[in-house]
Order: structure tokens, then sequence, then C-alpha cells
């Protein structure tokens, strides 16, 4: 499993994904999720991988090496939307290639990628692609895009992140985002690959591989879970009415207990009272044992 998320704020583009990709009681192993295409002054395309890690593998080698020379790769499209859509027809011939078998096997055709970055003269675009090779682009309403674990590191998103938000503070958000995914989730790991992108640089200028001795993640670390209770600590603890003073339709709703054998207007056929009447009251009936 993976957890990846990708963000595109005003002044350029936050990449971080994690390199677990099995998490087991004696098996855990990493492959990194992150690739780089970059012609510096030219271009830098970023693609980020979650799902079955052979079949990443195999759309990101079609992309690095397609079959077909005269085809187009991530280094010569003319736009980031042609970009979004050559990784869509990559997607598409994995699945023609090894569909068919996975589906013998029972095994889903699982991957998806996010796809961001700037080609020269043109601005920076954000993308996320799907299992069927179709794919959509982040927008000022839904500057973000999560694959892999996506829920765990949410909240935070959601909470704090906006088109406008210094580059830096992007980053930072992401890295708490995947903090509190590493906190909920086994299957999401170190060490993290994170990637900002300053807009309009067409190079790579600020890149970390984020692991254990990271002084800083261990500071967001730590810190973020005692903000947490802190701030917890400081909202006032639920006030409570009375229930006999609630107006009935605030009321909890309440359901009668069921009524004892022999009690109310009927009565159960095991009561022996009421079969010895009935006993009597028909000829020929059997006297109860």
């Amino acid at each position: 499993m993976t957890y990846c998320v990708a963000m595109r704020v005003d002044e350029g583009l936050v990449f971080l994904s994690d390199t677990r990709t099995n998490a087991g009681v004696d098996h855990v192993s990493t492959f990194r999720k992150m690739t780089v295409f970059e012609q510096p002054g030219e271009r830098v395309l970023v693609l980020l991988t979650a799902g079955n890690l052979a079949l990443t593998q195999s759309v990101v080698q079609l992309l690095a090496e397609p079959a077909d020379p005269e085809q187009p790769t991530p280094w010569n499209v003319p736009n980031m939307f042609e970009a979004a859509r050559l990784v869509g027809k990559a997607v598409r011939e994995v699945y023609q290639m090894h569909g068919s078998a996975l589906h013998d096997f029972n095994i889903d055709f699982n991957c998806s990628f996010l796809l961001g970055g700037q080609i020269r003269g043109q601005g920076m675009r954000l993308f996320q692609i799907y299992a069927a090779g179709n794919f959509i682009e982040a927008s000022t309403m839904s500057p973000y895009f999560q694959i892999g674990e996506a829920k765990y590191g949410k909240p935070i998103l959601d909470r704090v992140l906006t088109p406008t938000m210094p580059l830096d503070e992007a980053a930072k958000c992401a890295l708490i985002s995947m903090d509190s995914t590493l906190r909920s989730n086994v299957s999401v790991g170190l060490p993290l690959d994170l990637l900002v992108y300053e807009k309009d640089s067409l190079r790579v200028t600020k890149f970390a591989l984020v692991d254990h001795d990271n002084d800083y993640f261990r500071m967001i670390h730590s810190s973020w879970g005692e903000r947490l209770r802190q701030v917890f600590a400081e909202i006032p603890d639920p006030q409570w009415t009375p229930v006999s003073a609630l107006p009935p339709d605030k009321s909890p709703m309440r359901s009668e207990p069921p009524l004892a054998p022999g009690a109310g207007p009927y009565r159960s056929m095991h009561d022996p009272a009421l079969a010895q009447t009935l006993a009597q009251s028909q000829p020929g009936a059997v006297e109860p044992g």
C-alpha cells in the first residue's frame, strides 16, 4: 500500500509519497513511487504512483521507453494535458497486456497516478489519472489530489490548504497529512520523497528524502500530536440538560419493555391457568399435563 499527495498552489507544486509496498509481521519492503521527468529550463513533470506495483512499474517503463520510438514521451509532449493523455494511454496498454490474466487470478487491475508539472511558456497543471486511463485536473476549488491510503491525511488538507498558501506552508501541510497517515496505517511507511516545485523555475530546486533521522519530520511528528492534545484540552466539555427537562421532541425515543407472561389483555398458551380454562370450555379437550 502507499499514500501520495500532490498540491497546486499559486507559488508552485508540492509532491509527497511514501515508499512502502508491503507490510506484514515479517515482510516489509520499499519502492520509490515518485518519478521525475526533467529538462532543466524546458520542463519538469512529476509522476506519483499507487496500486499494484507490477502495473505501475509497467506504466512508468512504457512512458520512459515506448515500444515505438516515434511515439510521444514526457520529454516532448507539447503540453501538460497531452502528458496526462499519454499516461492514460500507457495505462490502457498495460491493461491490454495483463488485464485478462489478472482477471483469471481474481486480481483487480488496481493502479492510480498523480501527474503535475510545467512546460516552458505554459502554466502549472496537476492531474489525477485513474485505472481506466481517464483523468481529472486540479482547480482552485480542489487544489490537491490523493491516491492510496487517503482518508487519514485528508482532514488537515480540507481544513488548512488554500491556493494562496505559501509554498513552504503547503509542504508542511503535506508532511502533517503524511504523519497522520503513518500514525494510523501500518501499510504506509518511511522513507518519504518530497519534491517542492517553484513556479516558473522549470527545474527541480527543492527535494528531500525524509527518513527516520530527519529532524524536521521528527519535530512535526512530536509537536503535531502535542498541539492536538493541547487544543483538545482547551475545548470546553459538553454541558448537559437534564433529560427530565427536555421537551418531548428532543427526548430519546423509548421502547416499552415486553409484558411478562400472563400480564395484560393477552396471555401465552403456555400459561397453565389459561390452558385449564380452555380445556374446560372445549368438550373433549385434553387435560393439561
